[in-house]
């Protein structure tokens, strides 16, 4: 039974265009896995702790040696690594703030990047240790950044999925949402075309 990892984080939860993107594929895909299952998560919603001084050293501490208190920080973080890796594919509702990813998203990230357990430090960089799988990312701008520039977010979202071993991203944009109503409404049309495309047969 094939399973969907759907993480949103836009702050505006369901109403985000990220949301309504990853929406609009979930119903594609459950149309096509009709036996799947999916595992939500909104981190707007149920949002993940910032990383702070208390959390790094529960994850940097030997297990033996964790006291009650960085158990239980280390349990939370242990069950969002397994979600991820017990998913066949993910899905990312993925809004642009001030040029980045959304602190919801950052804070997510930064609680499943461990050392040991999602990647490790060779002589030639990070290595993942999370099996690759597809990661369909819907990414939502007010402006026209891959045009023009200032696209920083891609290739942080792909150094940190690929630092943890996932490296089948698949990116749908739809750009310019707040330029104007037209170019939002046309924008939004032609990435819901893009993801239908995903799901027709050859």
């Amino acid at each position: 039974m094939t399973s969907l990892l759907h993480i949103n984080s836009s702050i505006h939860g369901e109403q985000g265009r990220s949301s309504q993107l990853a929406a609009t594929f979930l119903t594609h895909w459950q149309s096509a896995n009709p036996d799947g299952t999916v595992i939500f998560r909104d981190l707007a919603a149920d949002p993940v702790p910032p990383l702070d001084l208390a959390s790094f050293q529960a994850f940097t501490t030997a297990a033996t040696d964790r006291t009650e208190a960085q158990r239980a920080i280390v349990d939370q973080s242990d069950g969002l690594i397994a979600q991820l890796c017990e998913a066949d594919e993910v899905l990312l509702g993925l809004p642009m703030y001030n040029f980045s990813v959304s602190a919801q998203l950052k804070n997510y990230f930064d609680w499943i990047a461990r050392v040991g357990v999602t990647f490790r430090y060779t002589d030639h960089g990070p290595e993942g240790l999370i099996p690759n799988k597809p990661v369909h990312i819907m990414a939502a701008r007010g402006g026209l950044y891959r045009q023009y520039g200032g696209d920083h977010q891609t290739p942080l979202v792909q150094d940190f999925f690929a630092m943890i071993g996932l490296t089948d991203l698949r990116f749908v944009y739809a750009e310019g949402l707040n330029i104007s109503e037209e170019l939002c409404a046309d924008a939004m049309a032609e990435a819901q075309a893009e993801i239908a495309k995903l799901f027709v047969s050859c």
